[in-house]
């Protein structure tokens, strides 16, 4: 494979004027230019990315962390992320952090040491104080997941309404005995979601039952099964079940269904996130539909404006509440 001292040996010119021919500059004369660019076509040279993307001070990849790859609730919003970026000519990197302090500081790195241009945040554990002092001279969004008071701009949904919403609908259905199934309250989306399942009770007149309030440490099938279990056990058992999650909402409905019990006339549930799955249970799952595959072309899109040294705001985006054969036998 031709390299650039031959394009140069070729053309008659200097490895420089080669190089500035690459890099479009308009100091090259049309006739040199004509020159290097046969040179260029009969060697059948490429020139590396790599080292004009270092010489230009940009790597063109886009860092997008996520906790876990095992929840599908991310993957139409990589998918938005992925569209916009590539139409604007940069790469995507995913990077999984389990949300390990250690493994997120690694992917830090890469961003100070300019191997990646930004990051987009989707990890709830996320170390908001080091995101922020990066943030002073990288760009970064977060995206569904935010710090509050960071400063760093962020794109999600009104998630107190969204959970409000839910809950109303299980109230206005009949059910009084609701129970929350919530994940690790450290997550601003995790009290967010229990604000609006309180606001909802409380503008009804119905008490909360701490009982009722059941935590996961995680977001997966087989906690929301566990859930479940806790809340079958309860001596005034709750007529209906309001999950932060599709996943702890499908486990839920595995348990339900386990015990002979049947959704939704001996106990309701509502989920949150319009996960692709929730359409396949069966019933099938009353949900929060987050606009997923838009967040990820907005949240990219703000990204690349950052990188361009632009000012972005938040954005929140709307919800919609799907009600399907879960509350609705």
């Amino acid at each position: 494979m031709a390299n650039i001292q031959q394009v140069a040996k070729q053309a008659g010119v200097s490895v420089a004027t080669v190089s500035r021919v690459l890099n479009g500059q308009n100091t090259v004369s049309s006739k040199t230019r004509i020159k290097v660019e046969e040179a260029i076509h009969k060697l059948n040279y490429e020139p590396s990315i790599l080292g004009r993307n270092l010489r230009n001070s940009e790597s063109r990849i886009i860092l997008i962390l996520i906790p876990t790859i095992s929840n599908p609730f991310y993957l139409d919003i990589i998918k938005g992320i992925e569209n916009i970026a590539i139409s604007q000519n940069y790469n995507i990197l995913l990077c999984e952090t389990d949300s390990n302090p250690e493994k997120e500081n690694i992917y830090f790195d890469l961003v100070r040491k300019k191997m990646a241009d930004g990051i987009i945040s989707m990890d709830p554990a996320v170390n908001v104080d080091t995101l922020k002092k990066l943030a002073e001279n990288h760009a970064i969004i977060q995206c569904s997941e935010y710090g509050e008071d960071s400063g760093i701009p962020y794109v999600t949904i009104d998630n107190e309404e969204a959970s409000y919403r839910a809950v109303k609908h299980l109230i206005k259905i009949g059910h009084s005995k609701i129970a929350l199934m919530n994940s690790d309250e450290k997550y601003l989306y995790a009290r967010q979601r229990k604000k609006g399942y309180q606001k909802a009770l409380e503008e009804h007149g119905i008490s909360v039952n701490a009982e009722y309030i059941i935590h996961t440490q995680h977001l997966g099938f087989e906690y929301g099964q566990q859930a479940m279990k806790k809340i079958l056990n309860i001596e005034d058992r709750p007529t209906a079940v309001f999950a932060v999650s599709d996943l702890l909402a499908i486990g839920a409905l595995k348990e339900i269904n386990s015990n002979g019990l049947h959704v939704p006339n001996d106990i309701a549930v509502v989920g949150f996130d319009k996960i692709d799955f929730s359409n396949m249970t069966n019933p099938t799952l009353t949900t929060i539909a987050q606009p997923m595959h838009k967040m990820g072309t907005i949240a990219a899109k703000m990204l690349i404006d950052q990188i361009k040294g632009e000012k972005v705001e938040s954005i929140i985006l709307d919800h919609e509440l799907v009600i399907r054969e879960s509350t609705s036998g």
